[in-house]
């Protein structure tokens, strides 16, 4: 198992993939914030910040369709806010009935879901640019020079360093398991749902006892050579003026989009 399995990462020469990491962090969480303040409805201003994003797109050669190709995962999730539909007030354009319930669907509550939609796939499509643009431990750094707090920041960078020793440990069981689960042609190996329940929760213990285990052996590596709580990086991540003109531009263009959308 390798980082390339959770690894997003586009290596290119381009543009975007050149600036500072913490430009591409502070504009991407900037261009988020803005999305949540648009107000419902602000359609002109949600089409300027899709042409922000298609111009990102573009600068980071990665294709202008790469993020928006990506991003329609991410759609269902937003689906979670379906129940303003029906519990804004407003003129009924609609009506369902579930059970003895009945659902009555009303322009403002409409109005709201597809803005909270649209919001939900632009925040999404910036966030997929971002760690294709940068590579993860580049952001982790972008975040210590933001003055991120340190334990957040370590936190994150070793979740990630060693979500694949415990994928890996995860395939392992399933191997184990499987080899022990001898069957016939024709009928599916092991036993029935109470067994296979057993089954997963010794496997869910072990595989605790075992991350827990493992943790602390690269814990006590990493103190035999020399770790002090600090990730170091052989990238001195200097400002620029090229980024402070960028970010001073991607800014005001964020707040125009802003500006805009309140009209």
């Amino acid at each position: 198992m390798h980082f390339d399995a959770f690894d997003r990462y586009h290596e290119k020469e381009s543009f975007v993939h050149r600036l500072d990491p913490r430009v591409k962090v502070v504009v991407t969480i900037v261009f988020i914030i803005s999305n949540a303040l648009l107000p419902d409805g602000a359609w002109l201003a949600f089409v300027l910040a899709w042409l922000f994003l298609l111009m990102a797109n573009l600068l980071s050669r990665l294709g202008v369709a790469y993020t928006f190709k990506r991003s329609l995962v991410a759609l269902p999730f937003a689906l979670i806010a379906i129940t303003v539909l029906f519990s804004i007030p407003g003129k009924p354009v609609g009506s369902f009935s579930i059970a003895m319930w009945n659902f009555v669907i009303t322009d403002a509550g409409l109005l709201r879901f597809v803005s909270i939609l649209i919001r939900s796939w632009l925040s999404v499509q910036i966030a997929l640019l971002l760690v294709a643009v940068t590579r993860f431990p580049d952001l982790i750094h972008a975040f210590e020079h933001l003055r991120v707090p340190a334990i957040l920041t370590t936190i994150v960078a070793f979740l990630y360093r060693y979500l694949f020793v415990l994928t890996d440990e995860v395939f392992r069981l399933l191997r184990a398991r499987e080899s022990r689960s001898a069957g016939t042609a024709g009928k599916r190996p092991g036993g029935g749902v109470l067994w296979r329940a057993r089954v997963a929760g010794n496997m869910a213990g072990q595989l605790f006892l075992r991350s827990y285990e493992r943790s602390d052996r690269i814990y006590n590596a990493m103190l035999s050579r020399g770790y002090t709580g600090h990730l170091y990086t052989l990238n001195p991540h200097e400002m620029k003026s090229r980024d402070y003109y960028v970010t001073a531009f991607a800014i005001a263009i964020i707040f125009i989009v802003q500006m805009i959308g309140r009209l």
